[in-house]
């Protein structure tokens, strides 16, 4: 019987996988730029708490950004997490304003036990989101005087996204030390269209990004426990720089023609990250997180004859701290097992906008998590403000809820006759 529930659910996530890349979960300007909005893959209760994920060891809830968290899950539990969220966007300038609404299935995720020491997840997640839609106004000066001119007008629009399955083993070893390892498979295709539009003709290209490649990620924790009610796990990721497989394509249709190459190239970056988690009493828990992406050495319209890239990308850091807090994890209230959890966030943006890099980025979030009766599963929500760009280019400020449940049940374990 478990062996076909955990078919089912295997089954659900390659399914799943297909079905959100066809979702998009952005309206962005900004996401014309690189390979969209970089998702961080944490899941609801991690986003609460700013993003932390790195220190973080749980049997409750499942890590996926740190492969090392496997080992932590009960030796009788298997757990299952979906994900949904909304986002409500304001976009403002010198000139005005404008609010979009998107919303969409994120991720799902499993994880249990191979071995009281060996524990495996796998799971579909976003890797990007792309989408976008807007135009600019302009003059082209023609005629032999040179005062002569014709309006026209560029648009932009733009949709798609690459998402990610991926499955991973953790393992413990000395009782104080956590190796992990996730493999993962991108796929998925980025459509990037722009028009331009006079009274008496009109030019379309539409260049597309495609991926379809492997690539893996590795990670640590060393965890302890001091006088009883003081935990501390510290831990690390590193997956190395990949290449995106899979191929560039350019399609120009109008009077204005342009020879654009097909042998661009494209990399993902080296990605560094630490992270520190103290849990206190079972009840208090804080941490923080930094993580390095190393986009300005990757390849980004990399052309091979010429030996540059056509577009420059940024190095991203993000720095992540977040708490939670539970009255009291043996309480015979309700109100005793509820988890709260705060967070914020900073960030760097990877992309140049006009050849100028944009400011921080930053987020401020909050949530809640809601435990079910007589039950280990978890109902989880989640609120973040954050805010990206500046007014004089382009304002971006966004609020988005994140709901998801954590189904927690005891799977591996002999029935008594």
């Amino acid at each position: 019987m478990y062996k076909n529930k955990l078919f089912v659910l295997v089954f659900a996530i390659f399914i799943f996988s297909q079905f959100i890349i066809s979702q998009n979960n952005t309206n962005s300007p900004y996401t014309r730029f690189g390979y969209g909005d970089i998702s961080d893959t944490n899941n609801g209760e991690q986003r609460a708490m700013g993003g932390i994920a790195i220190g973080s060891r749980s049997n409750f809830s499942i890590n996926n950004v740190n492969p090392a968290s496997y080992s932590c899950v009960d030796s009788m539990t298997f757990m299952f997490d979906v994900g949904a969220s909304t986002l409500i966007s304001r976009f403002t300038n010198q000139t005005g304003g404008k609010t979009t609404f998107n919303g969409n299935l994120e991720y799902i995720t499993l994880q249990f036990p191979l071995a009281k020491w060996l524990g495996f997840s796998a799971g579909a997640l976003p890797y990007s989101f792309s989408g976008y839609d807007f135009f600019q106004n302009g003059t082209k000066i023609t005629g032999i005087t040179g005062f002569d001119s014709i309006p026209y007008r560029t648009k932009y629009w733009g949709q798609g996204g690459f998402s990610q399955v991926y499955s991973g083993l953790s393992a413990n070893l000395f009782n104080h030390i956590s190796l992990g390892i996730n493999a993962y498979y991108l796929f998925g295709n980025i459509d990037n269209k722009r028009s331009i539009t006079t009274e008496n003709d009109s030019t379309l290209q539409v260049n597309s990004i495609i991926a379809t490649n492997f690539r893996y990620r590795l990670g640590a924790q060393f965890y302890n426990t001091f006088a009883k009610k003081h935990d501390v796990t510290l831990g690390f990721i590193y997956e190395p720089k990949a290449r995106l497989n899979g191929g560039f394509s350019s399609i120009t249709t109008g009077v204005l023609t342009d020879s654009i190459p097909n042998n661009y190239e494209f990399e993902l970056p080296t990605i560094y990250g630490i992270g520190l988690n103290y849990t206190y009493d079972k009840r208090l828990s804080v941490g923080i997180d930094y993580t390095l992406q190393s986009w300005s050495d990757t390849k980004f319209y990399w052309d091979p004859v010429t030996s540059k890239n056509l577009e420059t990308l940024n190095n991203r850091s993000k720095l992540a701290i977040g708490v939670e807090y539970l009255p009291n994890p043996k309480g015979r209230k309700y109100s005793d097992r509820i988890h709260y959890r705060g967070g914020f966030n900073t960030s760097d943006s990877y992309f140049n906008v006009n050849g100028q890099s944009l400011p921080k980025n930053y987020g401020l979030s909050f949530g809640i998590g809601l435990p079910l009766r007589n039950s280990n599963t978890m109902i989880n929500a989640s609120f973040e403000y954050g805010k990206i760009g500046s007014t004089s280019l382009l304002s971006e400020d966004y609020f988005k809820f994140t709901f998801n449940a954590t189904f927690n049940e005891h799977w591996f374990f002999k029935r008594k006759l």
